[in-house]
């Protein structure tokens, strides 16, 4: 008879959402580092016969399979950024409200929490439910886990509606801008800078790049009911070779947010327009994600909540859902400012109404 093995974590999921949150969090899973808390979600998840569970890698899949009308997706990631003498994890009182702080609190294991319990418990949904616990997240995008899954099995992420529980402070926030990434590079001719009529000054021809771009006045795009604020900025600089020389190359970093009414090849012809004199290279990007909170379903969700639906700004991995044509939101606790932060706290009150509110509507 095989014999348990008793350094791996156990997580009980009949406890509360808050004393959950404190489990997972004091389960250090620095990106990289995930594969002990995959563990105990498996063998937690394993113990629940409603739920098919699927592992792959360091992401774990526990759906139902009730044959309901409808699936709905709800996902969150198991990693961290690094600890900074922010573990084990505390119960603090901070400017008066009860929170839990440590890492991972807000990004973004009070969700994760809260998925965990409510997978337990929820043997008889509205809705057939895919439970989906990734890895690799706060690292590069070839190694998202949610990416990996997307790439090789696809119809895991599949559903009628989906929600990442990234911290929102427990507001629904739809879909996320798309961003992307160029720079554009101007050039010259190198001379010495005693003689400088003798070479062409590259730095100088980044002057109209930067007028144009301080006097651009971004879009407000409205997708779906919601209203998104474009960006477009200068984010770096380079240029030069020694005090002496007159640059023959030189270069702006451009970051563009926009919205998603856009596709990325769209927003890439947009930037293109403004600065058609210039060598334009792309080095990042990804499409954004509309809300689709047209459907009734996400509709029922936002009502049960009893949040009103906001934009999201940045980019989330709702973008991954949207790309296989399913509608996709943020909702989780935490202030997500908090993110990162080595003072990261979520409130206690959030992660109970992150679960109340997920609760009431799958049960409906």
């Amino acid at each position: 008879m095989p014999v348990a093995d008793s350094t791996l974590p156990v997580l009980d999921l009949t406890a509360s959402s808050v004393d959950l949150t404190r489990q997972l969090c004091d389960i250090e899973s620095v990106s990289g580092n995930e594969r002990g808390i995959a563990d105990a979600i498996e063998a937690a998840l394993r113990a629940h016969p409603h739920l098919e569970v699927i592992r792959h890698e360091d992401a774990i899949v526990a759906r139902t399979t009730l044959g309901r009308a409808r699936r709905v997706v709800i996902a969150g990631h198991i990693d961290t950024v690094p600890v900074n003498e922010n573990l084990p994890t505390r119960f603090e009182t901070i400017d008066g409200v009860e929170s839990l702080w440590g890492r991972g609190t807000v990004d973004m294991k009070a969700g994760v929490a809260v998925q965990l319990k409510l997978a337990a418990e929820l043997a008889e949904p509205k809705v057939d439910i895919s439970w989906i616990f990734y890895d690799h997240e706060e690292v590069s995008a070839e190694l998202n886990g949610l990416g990996r899954l997307a790439r090789n099995h696809p119809e895991l992420l599949l559903g009628d509606f989906a929600i990442l529980c990234e911290p929102t402070r427990a507001d629904v926030e739809g879909g996320c801008n798309g961003n992307l990434r160029v720079e554009l590079r101007a050039f010259g001719t190198r001379a010495h800078s005693a003689r400088a009529w003798m070479g062409h000054n590259a730095i100088h021809d980044l002057a109209p790049i930067l007028s144009r771009l301080a006097a651009y006045e971004p879009q407000t795009v409205e997708v779906d009911g919601l209203e998104y604020r474009e960006g477009l900025n200068a984010v770096g600089i380079s240029g030069g070779v020694a005090g002496n020389v007159i640059p023959d190359e030189a270069m702006v970093h451009i970051n563009y947010r926009f919205a998603p009414s856009r596709s990325v090849e769209q927003a890439i012809e947009h930037v293109r327009s403004l600065f058609p004199e210039f060598e334009l290279t792309v080095v990042d990007r990804a499409e954004g994600a509309r809300p689709g909170l047209t459907d009734p379903l996400a509709q029922e969700f936002v009502r049960a909540v009893g949040r009103e639906a906001r934009p999201k700004y940045g980019w989330t991995d709702v973008a991954r859902f949207s790309e296989l044509g399913v509608p996709a939101v943020n909702y989780g606790p935490g202030d997500p400012s908090k993110a990162h932060a080595d003072d990261e706290a979520v409130p206690l009150d959030q992660i109970r109404s992150c679960e109340e509110g997920l609760r009431a509507w799958l049960q409906g």
